[in-house]
């Protein structure tokens, strides 16, 4: 079937009758993920025309689809003015690639290819990873044939959050937590799991744009040359203490964990999870340089307006609470979070929502400091 998006029309394959994921029989496409390449297309601009890559915002460079499907990202690159590439083990999906930029009459490779071997021996300025799944078996080749920024989706949330605990801990060498900020959770145990491997390379992988949408995890990730610097994003990842019981959670930074056994605030017994990235997980300033770049062209102009709006004003502290579990544990009617964060402002403590829920906030406050400052 023929799909229009982001001012390119594409073939793709029939979607089975209620398959949320979009896939057909053969090539993988998932209709879901428009605001992801809506989001990703705004990223690209902004980092070509604001000055953010190498080129010194000179415009385009060369952009890799690593496992291109249908070519949807690729294609919609080449129609940003990159010079894109498109690679995939599937030659059904590099043949479909390459129709779909054809009939947008746009310039482009299309090459069957191991995503690994060939990102060993040839180079880009950007190099997006959207696997199904984990995108771990494919980091060190990316972190070692990219130039300026890596992209990575995640589609493995349940690993990632803690909820699959062992294949967490085996693919990502952390140990998550299922928390009820289990979204967060999921970002900073991928962040680690890409800087680490970044600082293998004596690379510096920086987080410009990060967000954990639906059943994903998306970030954008700055490069920079030098041991020095890759030491600095090192020295990001931490440990976080938490409570299942009062919610309470304290985090240090540091690759050897020294928790705290027992919650100041209940007594009862903690969790740690770790290394977790502990650092600002985007930048404000591109944040806003990618909101600018929204068109209405985009088919989820809206909500990716909406979610960089949200991300604009998000603190960077680790990690998020949500108001309605406070206040389901305190066994206390909730109020409007317009409200609620006023109250916390009152009391001298910073706070801001968060785009990870719609009753999500970030406060340096402890639980008690909260309860205390609202109740």
């Amino acid at each position: 079937m023929d799909v229009t998006e982001g001012g390119v029309t594409m073939t793709v394959p029939e979607t089975r009758h209620g398959a949320s994921e979009g896939a057909g029989d053969g090539v993988f496409f998932n209709p879901a993920q428009e605001l992801n390449r809506d989001l990703t297309v705004a990223v690209l601009d902004a980092w070509a025309e604001a000055g953010y890559g190498d080129s010194g915002g000179d415009g385009p460079g060369t952009y890799l689809d690593a496992m291109c499907a249908s070519g949807v990202r690729g294609v919609r690159a080449a129609n940003a003015g990159w010079d894109a590439t498109c690679t995939d083990i599937d030659s059904d999906a590099v043949d479909l690639a390459a129709e779909n930029l054809d009939r947008n009459g746009l310039a482009g490779e299309c090459v069957r290819a191991n995503a690994n071997a060939h990102l060993h021996t040839n180079y880009y300025d950007v190099v997006d990873l959207d696997p199904f799944g984990t995108a771990v078996p494919f980091l060190d080749a990316a972190f070692n044939g990219a130039r300026e920024l890596v992209c990575v989706t995640a589609t493995d949330t349940a690993p990632l959050c803690g909820a699959h605990f062992e294949s967490g801990v085996r693919k990502y060498g952390a140990v998550p937590r299922n928390t009820e900020f289990h979204a967060e959770m999921g970002v900073r145990v991928l962040l680690s799991a890409c800087l680490r491997t970044a600082a293998r390379y004596d690379v510096a992988a920086t987080p410009v744009f990060t967000h954990a949408t639906s059943h994903y995890v998306r970030t954008y990730l700055a490069l920079d040359s030098g041991a020095t610097r890759a030491n600095e994003r090192i020295d990001e990842l931490g440990h976080v203490d938490w409570c299942r019981d009062c919610y309470w959670r304290d985090h240090a930074r540091g690759l050897i964990a020294d928790p705290t056994d027992e919650c100041p605030n209940c007594g009862t017994d903690t969790v740690t999870a770790g290394p977790l990235y502990l650092g600002a997980t985007h930048d404000r300033d591109f944040v806003a340089a990618v909101a600018e770049r929204v068109t209405d062209a985009m088919g989820e102009a809206k909500k990716a307006r909406r979610l960089c709006e949200r991300l604009g004003e998000e603190r960077h502290d680790p990690t998020h609470y949500d108001q309605h579990e406070l206040y389901g544990n305190w066994g206390e009617p909730a109020v409007g979070m317009d409200e609620f964060l006023a109250a916390l402002r009152d009391a001298g403590h910073p706070a801001s929502r968060s785009h990870y829920g719609g009753t999500t906030f970030k406060t340096p406050a402890s639980v008690a400091e909260i309860r205390d400052a609202v109740l």
